[in-house]
């Protein structure tokens, strides 16, 4: 559930260690643009050599700061059926291609029931990047899995980490999320870092904004917002069905 260097040097990929930049803190990324320039993000399939010491597990990057323990719960109704989505971030570690990643757990439910249940694999870079390095993810039916297809991990069958959040997003960055050919190929855009929103949680401003599509299903889009120091808080698809998601409460 995607809901998802460096020295980083492979094919046409550039260096992704921003000089001068740390990773989280300090200058805003809202408008800091120093050399996080769009060529230095993957993008489609190309291949990625990621260096483990460049990397952490502690996710301080301000859109989306991943603290042990801290949770999300958001309230999200899909073609008309009311879901509760929420998003641990665990104290466990998990090993993915050589770099040492934070688990977070993902559980929707419905009714009470089980819909979904996953495990993310994310980590920090230097330059503030947070690398999705693959989900292990299962779908539920009435308690039993009848799915695990859109799982994926980094370095296997072809599979190649992606960005779920830029440590200096400015718009009109596009970036892979995720790929895994005919598989996972979540990628995003940043629309705005300066919009407005409303959710149950509470209202802000300088949110940054990003429009999110895939390539296995065309028509599919979806708008997030990320607040400052919280997270994800609004999730709209606006294409390819229909969806909202709006964070409930937070606790870090």
């Amino acid at each position: 559930m995607n809901w998802s260097p460096k020295h980083l040097i492979a094919g046409s990929v550039m260096s992704l260690a921003l000089v001068g930049c740390g990773s989280g803190g300090g200058s805003d990324p809202a408008t800091d643009a120093t050399t996080a320039s769009d060529s230095k993000l993957p993008r489609g399939g190309e291949p990625v050599t990621l260096v483990p010491s460049e990397f952490t597990t502690k996710i301080d990057n301000p859109y989306w700061p991943l603290s042990p323990g801290s949770q999300w719960v958001y309230r999200e109704v899909e073609n008309g059926v009311v879901q509760r989505v929420v998003v641990t971030v665990t104290n466990r570690t998990k090993v993915v291609d050589g770099i040492t990643s934070r688990v977070i757990h993902d559980v929707v439910s419905a009714g009470g029931q089980p819909v979904e249940k996953t495990f993310d694999w994310y980590a920090q870079d230097s330059s503030g990047n947070v690398w999705y390095m693959g989900e292990d993810t299962k779908e539920y039916d009435h308690g039993k899995v009848v799915s695990t297809q859109g799982s994926w991990e980094a370095g296997v069958g072809g599979a190649q980490a992606g960005v779920i959040m830029p440590g200096h997003p400015t718009v009109g960055m596009t970036y892979r999320q995720e790929y895994d050919k005919g598989n996972a190929e979540d990628y995003a855009s940043v629309t705005s870092v300066n919009a407005h929103a409303k959710v149950p949680f509470g209202s802000f401003n300088a949110v940054l904004q990003t429009r999110d599509t895939n390539p296995l299903e065309t028509n599919f889009v979806e708008h997030k917002s990320f607040a400052r120091g919280v997270g994800p808080v609004e999730t709209i698809q606006v294409s390819g069905g229909s969806a909202h998601e709006q964070l409930v409460s937070y606790r870090r």
